[in-house]
């Protein structure tokens, strides 16, 4: 019965798992630790919070929670996925063995609930529970300092990833970096992370072109795909719609013109965002017949 569960959860399925689970009692057989675990998972992905409850109850009347680390960070990791940040967090202060894990588990699910101040405060009980983020917590609080311009709580962000020496080969937390300082408004910062990384991507160059842009730096974005051109780096949709923006904030028709070509060249003209963004940019440059066609 385990298995078929964690097969459905697996592919997806979770209503059928949650159905399986019930099943599997009414046959008179009892989960373990790993059913719980996988029904857990099932009842976060579908929001299903009553089935959760239940679940709940019957670990902690089973006394499971006593001995297994894991399955009190699928239970904090349902709450969040149903966006009960309350119980999410009672939970966490009650494990009888809560590790860095849990805290993450709780930060990541604020930030993609939108919860960015909650997520912060979150950190700082973490570190004074003796925890340090990971990874991919860290990735989510730059997120989060991002979305809110917490650039004071990102700057010390950034000392501990530096102090620790996570930036070597991690290509995604240097992103999230650079991202968090051009959200923030602190571009030169931006621009001296992107000229640091050892390896850039797509969404490296994309992230500072966006800072760029959204300040309204349309000479900068233009010379920054000048530059992506010259090494080499293949554009792709956000790319074109930083470089339109740019043309259209400064005026710049030949150069706006080009890179229509260049969209109609690599096939991206049908795309929606970048059709809105070509239409903006003739309309305000003042060729109408251009932005109507």
């Amino acid at each position: 019965w385990t298995s078929l569960i964690g097969g459905y959860v697996q592919d997806g399925q979770s209503h059928e798992a949650i159905d399986c689970f019930y099943r599997m009692q009414s046959e008179g057989l009892y989960p373990n630790e790993v059913t719980f675990i996988c029904i857990l998972k099932a009842c976060g992905s579908v929001r299903s919070m009553d089935n959760g409850k239940r679940v709940h109850d019957a670990i902690v009347s089973r006394g499971l929670l006593e001995k297994n680390a894991m399955l009190g960070n699928a239970l904090v990791h349902m709450y969040a996925k149903c966006g009960d940040f309350v119980h999410a967090y009672q939970v966490l202060r009650h494990l009888p063995s809560r590790d860095e894990v849990s805290w993450s588990i709780l930060i990541v699910g604020y930030v993609q609930a939108g919860l960015c101040h909650e997520a912060l405060h979150c950190l700082a009980h973490m570190q004074r529970d003796g925890f340090f983020p990971n990874v991919v917590t860290f990735v989510y609080l730059l997120k989060a300092c991002g979305r809110i311009g917490a650039i004071e709580e990102g700057r010390r962000i950034h000392n501990e990833i530096t102090t620790r020496r996570l930036l070597d080969k991690n290509i995604v937390l240097g992103n999230a970096l650079l991202d968090m300082y051009a959200k923030c408004g602190e571009l030169t910062k931006a621009q001296e992370v992107f000229e640091e990384l050892s390896t850039r991507d797509i969404i490296t160059w994309n992230a500072l072109a966006a800072g760029y842009a959204e300040y309204d730096l349309g000479e900068e974005v233009l010379e920054l795909l000048e530059t992506m051109c010259l090494e080499k780096v293949q554009p792709d949709e956000i790319t074109f719609i930083c470089g339109l923006k740019a043309c259209t904030s400064i005026g710049d028709s030949k150069r706006g013109k080009s890179l229509h070509a260049e969209i109609v060249k690599e096939g991206f003209e049908t795309d929606p965002f970048i059709g809105s963004a070509l239409i903006d940019f003739y309309a305000k440059c003042g060729a109408l017949a251009e932005a109507r066609e």
